[in-house]
């Protein structure tokens, strides 16, 4: 997608004139993080890397941009600053389908001030919604264990957020879109079956099957509840399936859109089996998400492939990541917003992210945020409980957050989706289940070094009034 430097919000610029004008010294370093799981869930699926990376090498202000902030009234030396815009600052992240938790840096941009800033919007737009749709998606394949997902939700969808919807379907586990131009722009496998209307259009449901799978034999999928489910789409397709394999063909699948997908899928596959077309899948779609799928499986439901849209792409039900992007140090100096609610006070400082591995290899739940300095975390206390902390002595530390660009040139090699969805699966092997379970997941531990900690309430008591 087309995306300039004016994709930003309007507070962006009159902060950054005001910076031009006055000439800060320094530079400036952002967090970007967020403050909950969405879902209510243990964990989430990080997603947009590349998408940012991508955009920011080129963004600029295009000639349009230009003209319309001459009319906002911004002044002739700041818009001939705009005008030779670009990034050139430094960003820091984990990778990309990595599994994230609450109140801890993923990425972090250090630029002059004018260039954070400007970014801020574009990127949360970017990370925060693929982030929730990863996540949304990496639900739906833990419920649907082996079965094949089709995103098919770009008819639903927020307008073109569909279109990095799909990319996050993918990350998050998807194995194929309807979504052609997604399909085409980052390589996801496309798939598609036929509408409703495809077949009312004809006068005999039996001459629409005969005509689709003769002219598209090739993964053929029918739609068989226009009408009648098991009295009238079954056996026509039974029928066709019986016709393609008399030409050397095979019927790839049937798909039910509504009703009682337990029951039917059910009866379905019983009749097929009984008509030898052992092989014919069995699709399901119809306002599928990660509960209705893990009850189909929990009923026996003989579902090979599930078609998920409408939950999927719109992130339901919380339909946005409480994502932020927040001032930790400028001019070397570290900053704080505080708060009265205490979870929305930020951590001030460059920082890295340690993760802490047990010996099996496995996620012990537990990120320790540190100062950038530290290369070693021993100990981790609470953000606000002075009683609780945890030695760490007995685990492998595993840095987070690594360069991933320098003076505005990426610095880590391109990903594709495959490839960063099949990252996402083995960090997800190394989770403990009790955090991805839907009902009271386990809490991961999010603690800091005693220094940051230390350093961080130093600074709250000298701002407290």
């Amino acid at each position: 997608m087309n995306i300039t430097a004016a994709y930003t919000d309007l507070y962006q610029l009159t902060m950054a004139q005001v910076y031009f004008e006055t000439k800060p010294k320094g530079r400036a370093v952002f967090d970007y993080y967020f403050r909950h799981n969405p879902f209510k869930g243990g964990y989430s699926i990080f997603a947009g890397l590349e998408d940012v990376l991508e955009h920011l090498e080129t963004l600029k202000f295009s000639s349009s941009d230009m003209a319309y902030l001459k009319s906002k009234g911004f002044k002739s030396d700041f818009l001939d600053y705009l005008e030779n815009f670009s990034f050139n600052g430094h960003i820091y992240s984990c990778k990309e389908g990595d599994i994230v938790f609450p109140n801890r840096p993923i990425l972090q941009v250090e630029a002059n001030i004018i260039e954070a800033q400007i970014i801020e919007t574009f990127l949360l737009n970017i990370l925060n919604f693929q982030t929730l749709i990863a996540t949304k998606a990496s639900r739906i394949r833990y419920s649907a264990k082996d079965a094949v997902l089709l995103d098919m939700g770009l008819r639903r969808a927020h307008a073109t957020g569909g279109y990095y919807a799909s990319r996050a379907a993918a990350i998050g586990g998807f194995d194929s879109t309807s979504n052609v131009k997604a399909a085409e722009d980052y390589d996801i496998p496309s798939t598609g079956t036929m509408a409703h209307s495809f077949i009312q259009s004809y006068e005999d449901e039996l001459q629409a099957f005969r005509d689709f799978a003769k002219i598209r034999p090739e993964n053929c999928v029918l739609l068989i509840d226009t009408y009648n489910t098991l009295k009238s789409g079954l056996p026509n397709a039974i029928t066709v399936a019986k016709e393609m394999e008399e030409r050397g063909d095979k019927l790839l699948g049937v798909r039910l859109d509504s009703g009682d997908l337990a029951y039917l899928s059910k009866k379905t596959r019983q009749i097929l089996d009984d008509a030898n077309l052992g092989y014919v899948k069995i699709v399901v779609s119809n306002q599928l998400d990660e509960y209705v799928i893990k009850s189909l499986n929990e009923q026996g439901a003989p579902i090979d492939i599930y078609g998920v849209g409408t939950n999927l792409v719109t992130g339901k039900p919380d339909a946005a990541l409480a994502g932020v992007y927040k001032l930790a140090a400028f001019n070397e100096t570290p900053r704080i917003k505080l708060s009265e609610n205490i979870i929305k006070t930020s951590l001030p400082f460059k920082k890295q992210v340690y993760r802490m591995i047990d010996d099996h290899g496995m996620f012990y739940g537990a990120d320790a945020i540190a100062i950038h300095s530290e290369t070693e975390v021993s100990k981790m206390e609470h953000p606000f409980d002075i009683t609780k902390r945890l030695d760490l002595s007995a685990f492998k530390h595993e840095a987070l957050l690594e360069p991933v660009m320098k003076d505005g040139k990426r610095t880590i090699p391109v990903r594709t989706v495959a490839e960063i969805s099949e990252y996402s699966q083995t960090r997800l092997q190394q989770l403990p289940n009790e955090y991805k379970r839907f009902q009271n997941p386990h809490i991961y531990k999010i603690g800091l070094s005693s220094k940051l900690k230390e350093e961080r309430d130093a600074l709250i008591t000298q701002h407290r009034f």
